[in-house]
């Protein structure tokens, strides 16, 4: 069974392992780009216990004209994943996929062959595309918004045929023709999960009635706050598509001794570190005007996205990031993906301190050996 249909009420997962990870920083410690240290800290998430490793993708940096620049160093999510399912044995592998980049056909048979590789444990994290000088590399358009997710939809419909049709199918669609089509191997797993990050009301729509994960950015740190964003993606699947999904986010773990200290390391890192043209690029591929806004506001944006895309503050001692991680799934939040900007040094501190104490209070049980 594909670890993310367990049973632990709060799952946990690796993000951003397959670049320089989320956050935008030039601090000493960061890492780089590196298959090594995607293998060894999937292969630790694996003993420890995760339900996930997922990776970004992407094809050009932020930085315009910069075609060494780091954000552009990514590894590609697919081989990426064939390498990762071979080399563990329990979690669960994602591979991402912006759509306009990769033809069905082509994604259907690659993400088939990773679930046969892992024995039924690959994901696949479905993206419409953003990123316009990405997309105009490829000579793919930069489609109006909410088209963006009419194209997704049909690109996933014709995968998901491809998936399970045993005999040779046509298609004809708004977006694809497919003549004969016909993929095999089929996968290991008789659905491979789906996940999706819509945020915007039609995002959050295509990934109610599609997605079986839906990932969002946490809007704000009051539980009830977040239980209500929360409930409502769930209702919306649940009431106008018939569908249970779960709901993930994505964290940014920052563990020291005291609460000051870990807020000082935080700082550090995403303020006095900044990687300010990495920050300044993104927020013109994002068209945000800073200047528009209040200038706390703009601040605080700002730091969290340097710290890790936006990802939710675990900041703070052992406890704190319990008590925290115990918060977000009271208010419904079902799986947490996780980053740090030492990974091997978090990674290794979260297991040995914080895993025990979300056992202890009923989030997870302990890991299962892993022989790998």
């Amino acid at each position: 069974m594909n670890p993310l249909l367990g049973d632990n009420t709060l799952k946990l997962g690796l993000f951003c392992t397959n670049g320089s990870g989320a956050a935008l920083t030039l601090v000493p410690e960061a890492h780089t780009t590196s298959w090594d240290l995607s293998l060894r800290t999937a292969q630790a998430a694996d003993r420890a216990g995760f339900e996930a490793v997922v990776p970004f993708a992407r094809w050009k940096g932020y930085a315009p004209n910069r075609p060494g620049h780091k954000t552009g160093t990514v590894l590609d999510p697919f081989t990426w994943a064939a390498g990762i399912a071979a080399a563990t044995e329990r979690i669960g592998v994602f591979a991402t996929s912006h759509a306009p980049t990769m033809h069905p056909i082509v994604a259907a048979k690659q993400a088939a062959t990773v679930d046969l590789i892992s024995g039924g444990r690959f994901a696949l994290n479905v993206v419409g595309g953003w990123n316009r000088p990405e997309l105009e590399m490829f000579g793919a358009p930069m489609r109006e918004h909410d088209e963006r997710y009419d194209h997704l939809a049909e690109w996933l419909e014709v995968i998901e045929k491809l998936w399970s049709e045993t005999e040779e199918f046509d298609f004809h669609g708004r977006f694809f023709d497919v003549i004969g089509g016909v993929s095999m191997p089929k996968p290991h797993q008789s659905h491979i999960p789906i996940m999706n990050a819509g945020g915007s009301p039609r995002g959050m729509r295509f990934a109610a009635e599609h997605a079986d994960l839906c990932f969002v950015i946490v809007q704000s740190e009051n539980e009830a706050h977040i239980r209500q964003q929360v409930l409502g993606y769930k209702a919306m699947a649940r009431e106008e598509f018939g569908r249970d999904v779960k709901v993930w986010t994505h964290t940014v773990v920052v563990q020291r001794d005291t609460d000051a200290e870990a807020e000082a390391y935080l700082r550090r890192f995403s303020v006095e570190y900044e990687d300010t043209e990495s920050v300044d690029a993104w927020m013109r591929l994002q068209g945000i005007e800073a200047q528009t806004m209040p200038p706390e506001v703009a601040a605080a944006m700002r730091q969290r996205f340097t710290a890790g895309a936006g990802g939710f503050p675990l900041v703070g001692t052992v406890e704190t990031i319990a008590d925290r991680m115990e918060m977000l799934s009271a208010a419904g939040i079902d799986g947490t993906l996780l980053t740090w900007v030492d990974y091997d040094a978090g990674l290794a501190d979260f297991t040995r301190d914080v895993l025990p104490l979300l056992e202890k209070r009923g989030l997870r049980a302990p890991a299962p050996v892993v022989t790998a």
